[in-house]
């Protein structure tokens, strides 16, 4: 009797799985009649199929997915906007690199300036002599008269 128990309760044990299993596949998928046909969806990954009757049960096709397709053109969209966006950075860095090494030092300007400030003071000097010089005496053509 033990042993009648013990397989009994080993056949229930590896029926259940399978019964479980069973049940879970036909509860997977559901079917609702549109048009001339049938829209099965999948519940465990959300898939849609149109079904239409055909000679040997139903033919199905899967049914377009548009939330596919706009996440495929969001993904393209989001990899050409970070492509744009390295090129963007790539520019900038190259176009600040190059006004930054061409842009002088301080150094640079100071020493700038103070030529030109040598050069201002002895034009100065040079206009202010001129100034102070007497004027020559106008010329005398001979033959004029």
């Amino acid at each position: 009797m033990r042993k009648a128990a013990l397989s009994l309760a080993t056949a229930i044990a590896t029926a259940s799985p399978l019964a479980a299993a069973a049940e879970d596949q036909q509860d997977r998928y559901v079917l609702e009649k549109s048009g001339e046909g049938f829209v099965r969806m999948d519940r465990r990954t959300g898939a849609m199929s149109y079904c239409t009757p055909a000679t040997d049960g139903l033919a199905c096709k899967p049914a377009v997915d548009a939330q596919a397709d706009y996440r495929a053109e969001i993904g393209k969209l989001q990899e050409a906007l970070a492509a744009l966006d390295r090129r963007m950075v790539k520019l900038e860095n190259s176009l600040s690199q190059r006004l930054e090494s061409k842009l002088p030092t301080d150094e640079d300007f100071e020493k700038t300036l103070s030529y030109m400030e040598r050069f201002l003071r002895s034009f100065m000097g040079v206009v202010k002599d001129l100034d102070k010089a007497p004027a020559p005496p106008p010329a005398t053509d001979p033959d004029k008269t």
